[in-house]
């Protein structure tokens, strides 16, 4: 299963050449990440005898909020179906913030490993699942007799049976009783949790509790709900029972080890300037407990230990006040590779508009189509929509192509309220338009300031 999640094919240009789908520009990160993941599949071709020394090269992004830090780490972890987390670093400074570790980054991570197994081998079992499901309908709606029950039937009368519940369970299929009701029997819920315990962190909480829930019996009790409801509920069951659990367990964590990637965000609010003070000794101490981790280290979960020599850390940050030398050497260690990503021109803004898969003009397009509304662009309002985001971004703050979304949403706004009375027209976006709708903003930036 786990070979699945391994793109061997891919080069480093056609995972560049994949991501510049979804992101515009920034090319050395793009090569950065593609290196870094093609070394992964190198080393699994390495001899027992060097593979476990060869480690991934950690990599820090540097450059200002919306360029596309996280877009290309998340695009690179879906690439190849890599358990993906990304992390605030700044989490592990809060005050207050009791019973969560560093490592528990990593836990995390085998949670989602554990959830995206889980989901592809449901998918496997689908067929029977929904097999088991649609039986238990069937005797639900239409219940076996007392001889049917003994076994007293002539080989006429169980021909007619089975006849009949043929016929039933194509009915349940169809949806024909989708509003009827049954009574099935659900697992009651009042055994699962005991609360946080006291002296334990809530990992060690939640390990405990898992175990002590494997020596409690479940409780069944009887519910009434609709036959939709009690198809899904029973489907979800019949999916539960057929796969094996303890292989997921035993491959999410050979996945985590070998695939996982755990992006580190705001990795420069944690860099200490060396003044002494309190937030400082707080920031120097998180980068001290990540150390072990990134370095690499043993991680006990529920599920079992889990090294993370080989996890790939991609961190990033804007690197405003802080430099990446402000980090304690020791951790700058572990991140040898360093990208500088550029602010975006007013030419990738309009890039941005209409060249990714998932272009935010494509967006309202889409979304205005459900209401049967067409939503036409005009290159001119494009240009206009690109102008305006370089310069608020350029005159207030830069916040980079989340700006976009600021300003569309200005602009969509009366289409979208009054969407119904639109219904069967073509609304074509101008620059004119684009214009009218963002002329307060423009004629003072102290409103743009709360607004946008």
């Amino acid at each position: 299963m786990i070979n699945n999640f391994i793109e061997s094919d891919l080069t480093p240009k056609q995972i560049v050449n994949a991501l510049d789908s979804y992101i515009i520009g920034q090319t050395s990160a793009k090569k950065a990440v593609a290196i870094a993941l093609r070394n992964r599949y190198r080393r699994k071709l390495l001899s027992d005898d060097i593979r476990d020394e060869v480690s991934p090269k950690n990599i820090i992004l540097i450059g200002p909020t919306g360029v596309g830090k996280t877009e290309i780490a998340r695009r690179l972890a879906k690439l190849v179906h890599a358990p993906f987390l990304k992390v605030e670093a700044t989490k592990y400074t809060e005050v207050g913030y009791v019973g969560r570790d560093v490592e528990s980054m990593i836990r995390d991570l085998v949670n989602i490993a554990i959830s995206d197994l889980k989901e592809i081998m449901i998918k496997g079992v689908e067929s029977e699942a929904n097999d088991i499901a649609l039986n238990k309908l069937t005797k639900l709606l239409l219940p076996l007799s007392k001889k049917e029950d003994n076994n007293e039937l002539t080989d006429e009368e169980q021909n007619k049976k089975m006849n009949a519940r043929e016929q039933m369970k194509a009915r349940i299929m169809k949806g024909d009783f989708d509003e009827s009701y049954v009574d099935i029997k659900i697992s009651s819920s009042s055994n699962k949790s005991f609360g946080m315990l006291p002296g334990m962190g809530f990992e060690e909480s939640d390990a405990l509790q898992s175990m002590m829930g494997s020596f409690i019996p479940q409780n069944k009790k009887a519910k009434k709900m609709k036959v939709s409801d009690a198809k899904k509920y029973l489907l979800a069951e019949a999916s539960e029972s057929l796969i094996d659990m303890d292989k997921v367990s035993s491959d999410a964590l050979s996945l985590t080890e070998d695939m996982g990637i755990i992006f580190l965000d705001e990795i420069d609010k944690i860099a200490s300037s060396n003044r002494g003070d309190h937030a400082d000794v707080a920031r120097h101490g998180v980068q001290r407990d990540l150390l072990p981790v990134v370095e690499g280290t043993t991680v006990n979960t529920r599920y079992g230990p889990v090294k993370t020599e080989h996890i790939l850390f991609i961190a990033a940050g804007a690197f405003h006040t802080n430099k990446v030398s402000d980090l304690i050497p020791e951790l700058q260690g572990r991140f040898p590779i360093r990208v500088e990503l550029n602010a975006l021109s007013e030419a990738d803004f309009k890039e941005i508009l209409v060249s990714p898969k998932n272009a935010i003009t494509k967006q309202y397009q889409e979304l205005m189509k459900t209401e049967n509304v067409e939503i036409v662009f005009e290159d001119d309002a494009l240009d206009k929509i690109a102008k305006l985001a370089y310069d608020i971004n350029g005159s207030i703050e830069n916040i980079g192509a989340r700006r976009l979304y600021t300003i569309m949403e200005r602009i969509f706004e009366d289409i979208s309220f009054y969407a119904d009375e639109y219904s069967g027209q073509k609304k074509v976006i101008d620059a004119s338009y684009v214009q009218d709708k963002m002329k307060d903003i423009e004629e003072s930036r102290d409103i743009s300031r709360y607004i946008l």
